[in-house]
C-alpha cells in the first residue's frame, strides 16, 4: 500500500466520528426527570427556557423510532432544543404516575390520552411556563431541517401569529432568490 493511500485512509479514519455523528436522543436530547411536570416548569423557568417539549410516543411506533434514529441523535437538533426547552418523553401506553402541569397525579397514558387528546404518535407538544400547550406537531417531521424549523416556529413566537405549515411556505418563499 503507498504511503499516500495510508495517510488518506487514516485522515479518513480520524474525521468519520465528525461525518454523521450521531448521539443517543435519551441521553443528549431527553432531560432527566421524575415526571413531575408541575415541578419541571419551575426548572424551566429558573434555566430561563421559552418552555417544555414533550415527546408523546409509544414503543410500536416506526414514526417514533425514526424521529429518535434520524432527528433527535443528531447534535445541532440537540443543543438548541437543550438550549431553548426541557425536552421529555411520555409513553402514551404507559401506567407510570407523573404530575401533569396543574398538579395532577395521573398515568402517562391519561395525560396523552384524557389531557391532550394524543391517540397517533408521535406528537411533540410545545408549552409555555404555565404550562399551557402553545403548539402541537403530530408525526414525523420530513427531516433534521423541518424539526429545527419547528424549533425556531415556536422559539422566535410565529405560533401567535399563523400555523405551522404557513410558517414553513413564508420561510421557503423568503428563502429563495
Amino acid at each position: 500500500m503507498s504511503l499516500r493511500l495510508l495517510a488518506l485512509l487514516l485522515a479518513l479514519s480520524l474525521a468519520w466520528p465528525a461525518w454523521g455523528a450521531s448521539r443517543d436522543p435519551y441521553r443528549y436530547f431527553f432531560n432527566e426527570t421524575w415526571g413531575d411536570f408541575q415541578e419541571e416548569l419551575v426548572h424551566a423557568r429558573e434555566q430561563g427556557k421559552t418552555g417544555i417539549l414533550i415527546f408523546f410516543e409509544m414503543d410500536e411506533c416506526p414514526f417514533c423510532h425514526y424521529m429518535k434514529r434520524k432527528v433527535l441523535n443528531q447534535p445541532e437538533v440537540q443543543a438548541y432544543f437543550r438550549r431553548h426547552f426541557l425536552n421529555f418523553a411520555v409513553d402514551i401506553e404507559g401506567d407510570v404516575e407523573i404530575v401533569a402541569f396543574d398538579g395532577t397525579p395521573m398515568t402517562q397514558k391519561t395525560f396523552a390520552e384524557k389531557r391532550h387528546r394524543v391517540r397517533a404518535t408521535p406528537v411533540f407538544g410545545f408549552f409555555d411556563l404555565e404550562g399551557r400547550r402553545i403548539a402541537r406537531f403530530t408525526g414525523r417531521t420530513a427531516g433534521v431541517e423541518e424539526f429545527m424549523l419547528l424549533g425556531r416556529y415556536v422559539v422566535e413566537g410565529h405560533y401567535r401569529r399563523m400555523s405551522f405549515l404557513k410558517y414553513k411556505r413564508q420561510v421557503r418563499r423568503d428563502e429563495q432568490p
